[in-house]
Formats: C-alpha cells, structure tokens, sequence
C-alpha cells in the first residue's frame, strides 16, 4: 500500500485558537519543567471560561502558581520566534524550530488538528458561501505548513514535540 493511500481526508472544524485557551502546556519559569495554565476560579463558582477569564499557571515538579486575572493579553504572531503563552508570556512547551519556522501548539488536542491537517492528502475548507467561522486555526496556519512538499518535515515536528512531552 503507498504512503498516499494512508492519508484521508480532513474537514475543518472550525475551531478558532481560542478554543484551545482552556488548558495551555508551558515551560515552567522557575523549573523549565512542564507545567499548565488553567482557568482560574470564577467568582460565584460560575464557570464560563472567555478569553479574559482568571488564568493559574501550575507546575507540579517545584509547586511554582501564579495567578492571572483581567488584563493584557499577547497572542502569539511571530514566525521566527519561540511561541509564549498570551497570558503570562513564558515559552510553550509543544513546540519546535524547522527550517521555515516554528511549529506551536498550546495543547494536545490543538497539535493533533494541525496533525491531522498536515496528513491528509484532501483537504476541504469552509465553503465560500457559508456564513460561520472562516478565520479557523487551519485557515490561518503559515503557507509553508500547508504546502505538501514540506508535509514530512511538520510531521517529524510534530513527533519531536510529542517526544518531549514523553521525557518530561
């Protein structure tokens, strides 16, 4: 079986990168282990996470917590630069340097999209007359990243993110 016949077909699913703020894997400032920004508590125990809700970075390994409530907000746009978390502004930690540039995910579930764009060999967008979300993580990923002659080296990337979570 040829290695084209393994790939399929990916459908956007209009996921924007807000979606995947809830839970962010970042570089731990005081430790450089893995560590997590999550959702803060909501005040009256009201759960209704937005952009500007209270954020808590978290490291397990040495107990660092920080806390972060209504303020600025940096989301990432550099292409030749390591990608940082918008709320406390350290390194993420799923991400790595190629030739044309990084590869950056804030989660798991947001690498496995970019995956599983980067391997399929058909790929169907929004179409043009749809009114929803067209502004999607796929829509607006580097033009490198969606070239096929570069699909190789995203997906090795990707594995090299991948197994650096596995040595943490």
């Amino acid at each position: 079986m040829s290695p084209i016949s393994t790939r399929h077909r990916f459908r956007d699913p209009r996921s924007t990168k807000y979606d995947f703020l809830a839970s962010v894997l970042v570089r731990c400032p005081s430790c450089d282990n893995a560590a997590h920004v999550v959702v803060g508590p909501e005040p009256a125990g009201v759960y209704d996470p937005d952009l500007f809700s209270p954020r808590r970075l978290v490291c397990r390994s040495c107990g660092t917590a920080r806390e972060w409530s209504r303020g600025y907000v940096a989301l990432h746009r550099g292409r030749y630069e390591p990608a940082t978390d918008p709320y406390f502004g350290v390194r993420l930690w799923l991400q790595t340097e190629t030739r044309h540039g990084w590869v950056w995910a804030y989660n798991l579930e947001h690498l496995d999209l970019i995956r599983r764009f980067v391997q399929a060999s058909l790929r169907e967008g929004i179409p043009w007359h749809d009114h929803g979300r067209k502004m999607t993580v796929v829509a607006r990923l580097p033009a490198w990243m969606q070239q096929a002659k570069n699909r190789d080296e995203v997906l090795r990337a990707i594995a090299r993110i991948h197994a650096s979570l596995l040595r943490s």
